[in-house]
This record gives C-alpha cells, structure tokens and sequence, in this order.
C-alpha cells in the first residue's frame, strides 16, 4: 500500500482511497480530497512535517499522520 506520506517531491498521484474515520476524514475531505483527485506533492519539511501540496489548484500543508491515511497510486 502506497500512501501520499511515500509520495515523492514533484510526483502527481491520485487518491485510491481514504482509510482514516471521523473527525480526521472528515477534515481531509473538506481540504477536498476525495477519491479520484489529484495531488500535487510540492514540498517536505526537513522534518517531514509539514507536507506541502495542491489539491485542486489550491496550496495546503497536511501533518504526515494525516498524509498517511491518503492511499495513492
């Protein structure tokens, strides 16, 4: 299983599916990552967190704990 925490700086993927539950998919979705969308990884901090993306043409930081409950392919 390959989730966006893998993906690499300047790599597309697309979200297969979301394995968190609650309050955490819930804010993933509302960032607008749903099954299907494309993701844009920009950016790792020295320390992995934050990981810098776009979604929809929007830039985001998402907490790795988050970006690892994203599967891609």
């Amino acid at each position: 299983m390959s989730t966006l925490k893998n993906a690499a700086i300047g790599q597309t993927v697309t979200v297969k599916k979301l394995c968190g539950e609650g309050a955490v998919k819930r804010r993933i979705m509302d960032m607008g990552i749903t099954k299907g969308t494309e993701i844009y990884v920009r950016k790792v901090a020295p320390l992995g967190d934050p990981i810098e993306i776009t979604v929809r043409g929007y830039e985001l930081s998402l907490r790795k704990a988050d970006a690892e409950m994203i599967e891609v392919g």
